[in-house]
């Protein structure tokens, strides 16, 4: 037993639970997915809040269960219309994979598996997941550890280790199979969730109203905030790149992104990186970021020369991925967002086919009138593009009217 395993005896394990269990009594969350032995609309709940935020994800839950009421619904489901009610979620390798896994249960007769070993079998099912369906869905007992967790197992036990290292997460899983009770242990794995959620909070935790203060290392030590070692950032690229939105007759260019690239599946505006040599900053009517939108004051050092060499290597990518041969016409805003480690600054251009609208591409393509683009799913920023496309046709920017009529 490792060192900090060593006082999580009996004595210590019956005073915890049954203070947490008094807690939790009126201090849990009450969430759309709770008091739920239903497994499908667990593992949905529980995908959905990879990575994401409780707020973000209840409005998702209620969409995509409406639609996909059932694993038969989902399974026979488009991967188009699942990835379209995703959109906006992000990570949207989780979405593939529920559609991938539902197939699979129903393939061995619709039965959701109901034990850790069967649920690791399917796509997208980690150990914590497969945990957190048993117990929720089927009240059995079963580890979990996941932020909120990971966060107050290592209060508790004083934990000064990286607790996403390798030895560090050897200790947490230990400690939370010692830790479930046979009893109503869905219950219990709530109440834990809820308590890393509501009380033990990354910064500043309000230990004066813990439950379990008592047994809590880190207090009694006043490491609390020390603790867990915080995680590694990673370094941050900046990256330049450009969306261009080809119009043929009323109607822009679109393709579905290839497995292996970023929103595999997912439809998208002809997209490419800027080579630094020709990053520019010529005269740009907004600059909006994916998560801020703030409106900027106009950049009148438009650089002609660096301009035309953007021009004219994106003209000449369109050509060779795409095959029309177009002319760019116009930048008509900027977009700055971030992908795990990179923040990019995305140009959005527009082009004109001048009736060359042949393509050569291998990727499923699609020339989508601007009302048609609700139907395709799109990345955040492929979105962003296109309500904005959209917008411009409904009320042209006065800019913009200037501009091509001078």
């Amino acid at each position: 037993m490792t060192d900090e395993l060593t006082h999580i005896d009996t004595n210590w394990l019956r005073r915890f639970r049954a203070a947490l269990r008094r807690w939790h009594i009126h201090g849990g969350r009450d969430l759309p997915w709770r008091n739920c032995r239903d497994p499908y609309k667990v593992w949905i709940s529980e995908i959905m809040l990879q990575q994401t935020t409780v707020a973000a994800v209840k409005p998702y839950f209620e969409r995509f269960l409406k639609r996909f009421p059932n694993v038969a619904a989902l399974a026979a489901a488009d991967e188009a219309d699942v990835l379209r009610l995703w959109e906006g979620l992000g990570y949207y390798s989780r979405a593939r994979n529920l559609r991938k896994a539902a197939q699979a249960i129903v393939l061995i007769g619709g039965e959701f598996p109901a034990t850790v070993n069967e649920l690791l079998e399917l796509p997208g099912i980690g150990r914590y997941t497969a945990g957190a369906i048993v117990s929720f869905a089927f009240d059995r007992a079963a580890p979990i550890v996941e932020a909120n967790t990971l966060r107050l197992y290592s209060r508790l036990l004083g934990l000064h280790d990286d607790p996403r290292s390798t030895s560090g997460q050897r200790v947490l899983w230990s400690f939370a199979e010692k830790l479930v009770p046979t009893k109503s242990p869905g219950e219990f794995n709530q109440a834990l969730m809820d308590l890393g959620a509501t009380l033990c909070t990354p910064a500043d935790p309000r230990c004066d109203e813990c439950p379990v203060a008592s047994c809590c290392r880190a207090l009694a030590e006043q490491a609390q905030a020390d603790i867990p070692a915080a995680k590694r950032r990673p370094t941050i690229t900046e990256t330049h790149e450009a969306y261009v939105a080809i119009e043929s007759a009323g109607r822009y260019l679109i393709y579905r992104r290839p497995e292996g690239q970023r929103w595999a599946g997912l439809w998208d505006f002809p997209r490419f990186e800027l080579p630094s040599r020709v990053k520019q900053s010529g005269r740009v009517g907004r600059v909006i970021e994916t998560h801020q939108a703030p409106v900027v004051s106009l950049d009148d050092s438009p650089h002609p020369t660096k301009l035309t060499k953007t021009r004219q290597l994106l003209e000449r990518r369109i050509a060779t991925d795409f095959g029309p041969r177009v002319t760019l016409t116009e930048r008509l805003t900027q977009l700055k967002h971030s992908v795990t480690r990179f923040r990019i600054t995305l140009d959005c251009w527009l082009a004109d086919t001048n009736g060359d609208s042949d393509l050569t591409t291998p990727h499923p393509t699609a020339w989508v009138a601007p009302s048609e683009f609700a139907r395709y799913p799109f990345s955040t920023t492929g979105r962003q593009f296109a309500e904005m496309l959209l917008s411009e046709l409904r009320e042209p920017n006065l800019f913009r009217v200037v501009r091509r009529h001078s």
